[in-house]
């Protein structure tokens, strides 16, 4: 049980540093599903960034302004309307696409209000996932999908594949992908020609040029 905490909160540190790695030195950010606010206060302190976040946890906000953050209690899935139209350089969100109740109208509406996106989530097509389900016949658990069928927030599911053909759909342009194995960016060929076999856990930079 150690082991499989320790793995994951590795995991959520390379993450941390990946999108970090990818956001421009001053921009202008807006947080969505910030959590207690570890990236965002990271994203200030290393890249000196500005802005804000917003999660739907009144004790997420509150531990995120006990750490000297604008964060603010909101429902993503409502949209972003009390934000103007390319009014962030970029808009993140980390981990929570798939706990979204309309992921394609938080994501247009992320375009809409972010010149950039970074969007991250589980890959349901690496190869354990679909190994665990073929075998033991269960929704697989894994320490990206730690949760029971019954008591998981991940609604919408989705796979690199599912992904490209999103933003291929519409018209979206994917600037860069970093794809995760186990707590590292996975750096084997093998990768790029079977990535949605062989990654767990995918980031991506996305925009929409109008």
């Amino acid at each position: 049980m150690s082991n499989f905490k320790d793995e994951r909160i590795s995991s959520l540190h390379l993450n941390y540093e990946v999108i970090t790695d990818n956001i421009e030195k001053g921009s202008k950010i807006l947080d969505l599903g910030c959590g207690s606010g570890d990236l965002l206060r990271m994203l200030v302190d290393k890249k000196n960034c500005s802005g804000s976040g917003i999660d739907i946890n009144q004790n997420n906000v509150i531990e995120s302004i006990q750490k000297g953050l604008s964060v603010i209690q909101g429902d993503i899935d409502e949209g972003l309307k009390e934000f103007s139209d390319k009014e962030y350089d970029y808009v993140i969100l980390n981990q929570t696409l798939q706990s979204t109740e309309k992921p394609d109208y938080v994501i247009e509406e992320m375009l809409r209000v972010g010149k950039k996106v970074v969007v991250s989530f589980p890959n349901f097509g690496y190869w354990r996932v679909r190994f665990y389900l073929f075998f033991k016949g269960r929704m697989p658990k894994s320490k990206m999908l730690p949760f029971c069928w019954y008591d998981t927030p991940n609604i919408h599911l989705l796979t690199v594949e599912d992904f490209f053909d999103f933003c291929k759909e519409r018209n979206i342009d994917v600037i860069k992908s970093v794809y995760i194995k186990r707590g590292k960016i996975s750096k084997n060929p093998l990768t790029k020609i079977l990535t949605n076999f062989l990654c767990e856990e995918a980031i991506f930079v996305i925009r929409r040029d109008l």
